[in-house]
């Protein structure tokens, strides 16, 4: 059973409840002083606080979607590294490959035209070779024959770090806030290619290209685009393609547009922080290239580089957030042609829930600086 399955969790919590029971009713036996008493208090307490961590743990992990499989938690994913062999990307296939398709919990979810598709997709990435998977969401109109003929705008979607992309999907509910926000008439339909930054697992390489190693920053900036508008009705101008995330995604999102302008036409950063963070997880990112270093400061960049012809959103709390002062740093710093808007909540976390209480808004947003509705070519 997968680490996410929900027998997974229904065992770990009846186990508590059974050693928590077990413990109520031995207790009296074991009030003896004998080493074998004590060992057995000892040994139930431990094992009944164990299975209440495991509990909690496997909520937890369910809620915020930090690791998909028992690998992933152990650090022993590796089946989605870095790509050696890259003749394997020349085959007829292409660089995209759909490996399973599901429903949109939505009304009338089981009808493509009605709730539209999630397709469950392998990116082979010809410039860094890197293999990523990734959900790909299709709006209804996807569909409909009177939009056979017609390119969609794209939103590449990305989650913090370690993060899960089944948590984009079943944790921030991107697929069903896009539909309901197009179905209501606040936004164009838009394609969604939702997949975490951590291409390289275990490894957190912050979106950067890695020298003598993973080249993320490539991936997302170059692969990514190129891909998917391969595969899908999807325009390949950076007016017609946006990139958002939350916390390491909403870093990674407004570096690659800001260094990457004429990829993604806007970029949403939610409960961003602005400098790729150097420690454990990441390893040495830089290998003392200065240059490179200072470029992956938004602050820095912002100061002494041209202004990218780009639109930004980023998003904080007044309270309960740890990146108000640098978000507003971060504004005043933008300069023309580059375009910035704010969400500021009066209170809010580096969470879920203030993620789900920001995307409908930044999804509007997106949709209001990005084109779609071309004729195929």
């Amino acid at each position: 059973m997968g680490l996410t399955s929900n027998k997974v969790l229904a065992l770990a919590v009846a186990l508590a409840v059974l050693l928590f029971i077990g413990t109520v009713w031995l207790w009296p036996r074991l009030a003896r002083r004998s080493w074998q008493a004590i060992i057995g208090r000892v040994g139930l307490l431990l094992a009944t606080q164990l299975a209440i961590f495991a509990s909690v743990g496997l909520a937890a992990n369910q809620a915020f979607g930090f690791y998909a499989t028992w690998a992933d938690l152990f650090g022993q994913e590796t089946s989605q590294g870095v790509v050696v062999d890259h003749d394997a990307m020349k085959g007829e296939k292409g660089p995209v490959r759909v490996v399973d398709t599901k429903s949109v919990d939505v009304p009338g979810g089981g009808i493509p035209r009605i709730g539209g598709q999630i397709q469950k997709i392998d990116i082979q990435g010809r410039n860094s070779r890197i293999a990523s998977p990734a959900y790909v969401y299709l709006p209804p109109e996807y569909f409909q024959p009177q939009y056979k003929n017609r390119t969609f705008p794209a939103a590449a979607v990305l989650t913090g770090y370690p993060g899960t992309a089944e948590a984009l999907i079943k944790g921030l509910h991107y697929p069903q806030t896009a539909h309901k926000q197009a179905k209501d008439g606040k936004m164009q339909p838009m394609i969604l290619v939702m997949l975490r930054p951590t291409v390289a697992p275990p490894r957190d390489t912050e979106c950067v290209d890695i020298p003598g190693g993973p080249q993320s920053e490539t991936f997302f900036a170059k692969d990514l685009p190129g891909a998917i508008s391969d595969h899908y009705r999807v325009g390949k101008k950076a007016d017609s393609w946006g990139i958002i995330g939350d916390s390491t995604g909403g870093y990674c999102a407004l570096k690659v547009a800001m260094h990457h302008p004429r990829a993604y036409g806007a970029a949403v950063g939610l409960s961003a922080y602005y400098k790729a963070a150097q420690d454990v997880t990441t390893g040495n990112l830089f290998h003392g290239d200065k240059e490179r270093e200072r470029r992956a400061n938004l602050l820095w960049y912002l100061d002494h580089m041209p202004p990218p012809r780009t639109s930004l959103l980023v998003t904080t709390s007044k309270k309960g957030e740890g990146n108000y002062k640098d978000t507003k740093k971060f504004i005043e710093k933008v300069k023309s042609p580059t375009r910035v808007s704010s969400i500021t909540l009066a209170s809010g976390g580096h969470n879920f829930n203030t993620w789900r209480r920001e995307i409908p808004a930044s999804l509007v947003w997106m949709s209001g600086r990005l084109t779609g509705g071309s004729d195929v070519r």
